[in-house]
């Protein structure tokens, strides 16, 4: 395989070579490479300083929430404040089996190990397939080409043909997304209550309709230091939930600063979304992150985005008027879910794409 480290850089035609090998970052690595190809070496965030040790970054435990009503209050007072503040906490006691969690991303793990010609047979660049394995699916665009592989699965509003998944994660992919979006339809209720709205609120307009589960590979970089896994942006959905491992590298921007989210057995990461915050009115705030290379691992992660993406249901969704005033007037416009997620893409998922719906 070639390595793509020529001495005339030719961006166009080593980024056409390395989508053509359809083999990903990890056939790269598998290759014994011990340099990084110039097409992925990236500019560092000068702009931002890394945190001085670990933020205590909320831990929510949500036992009780459904049978104690004392202990649900609080849950949801520790919600707003983590969503507002933050925009990133981590819930444990959410009633997935660890063991379930455990085969997710041993289930991930087996996709990507799979033989490399069994694997291709799911490659495609274009996002808008119901299921797809590749490595960037901006390989266009001028940035530095992300050190990670990913294989997605659009499992709502219209789910796949369980024949249709690949073998080696095909049952735990559908199990896990079920218990997930009950998970996402929990934290909805207690969002909705956050934000003093009825317990159905945000799932009855079409927050929990839509989701898309992304298992995410990230091979040990010879140079982690050049490498980013995961560029800084913010996700354009309602909400994400993060299923990670002990290797780490995920960090998210906090008062100008890369805070580590720490790995916690058991627990799952949970992000505010722009498209939440803009029909919160700002409310709620969803926040910039990335994942930056390490040179173990590979690090595997599983995220769920509650997002009908591209598909067109025909819904509105605006800044939810039972949290408008004089005094607290719309900052934003109304949109469908297609056109904030087409417009976020054209923007590289970059959080300045919210403008784009400021009144």
């Amino acid at each position: 395989m070639a390595a793509f480290n020529g001495g005339d850089f030719d961006r166009e035609s080593e980024l056409k070579s390395f989508d053509e090998t359809k083999a990903g970052v990890k056939g790269l690595v598998d290759s014994g490479i011990t340099k990084v190809p110039q097409i992925f070496i990236q500019t560092p965030d000068h702009d931002f300083s890394q945190a001085e040790g670990d933020l205590d970054l909320p831990i929510i435990n949500l036992m009780g929430f459904n049978s104690d009503p004392v202990r649900r209050k609080e849950i949801v007072k520790e919600i707003r404040e983590a969503s507002r503040t933050w925009g990133f906490f981590q819930v444990i006691n959410h009633e997935i089996p660890v063991t379930v969690l455990r085969e997710m991303r041993d289930g991930a793990r087996r996709f990507f190990d799979q033989d490399q010609e069994v694997k291709k047979k799911w490659y495609v660049t274009d996002s808008t397939k119901n299921i797809f394995y590749n490595s960037n699916v901006d390989l266009s665009s001028t940035l530095a080409v992300r050190w990670r592989d990913s294989f997605h699965c659009r499992m709502a509003p219209d789910p796949p043909n369980p024949q249709q998944l690949p073998p080696p994660c095909r049952d735990i992919l559908i199990d896990y997304s079920k218990k997930v979006t009950e998970l996402g339809c929990s934290l909805f209720e207690l969002i909705s209550e956050a934000l003093g709205l009825d317990s159905r609120y945000l799932k009855d307009i079409g927050c929990a309709d839509g989701l898309a589960t992304i298992c995410h590979y990230y091979p040990p970089s010879p140079q982690p230091e050049l490498t980013i896994g995961a560029r800084k942006h913010a996700d354009n959905d309602f909400l994400t939930v993060l299923l990670q491992d002990h290797i780490g590298g995920l960090q998210f921007l906090h008062r100008n600063q890369w805070v580590n989210v720490p790995f916690v057995p058991g627990a799952l990461v949970v992000n505010i979304g722009d498209l939440l915050q803009l029909i919160s009115n700002d409310e709620l705030m969803s926040a910039e992150h990335r994942v930056v290379s390490n040179g173990v691992g590979p690090r595997v992660s599983v995220a769920c985005f509650f997002t009908t993406g591209m598909v067109a249901t025909g819904k509105i969704f605006e800044p939810i008027k039972e949290l408008l005033s004089e005094e607290k007037p719309a900052k934003y416009r109304a949109t469908t879910m297609k056109e904030f997620v087409q417009h976020s893409h054209s923007k590289v998922f970059d959080k300045s794409s919210m403008l784009h719906f400021r009144i």
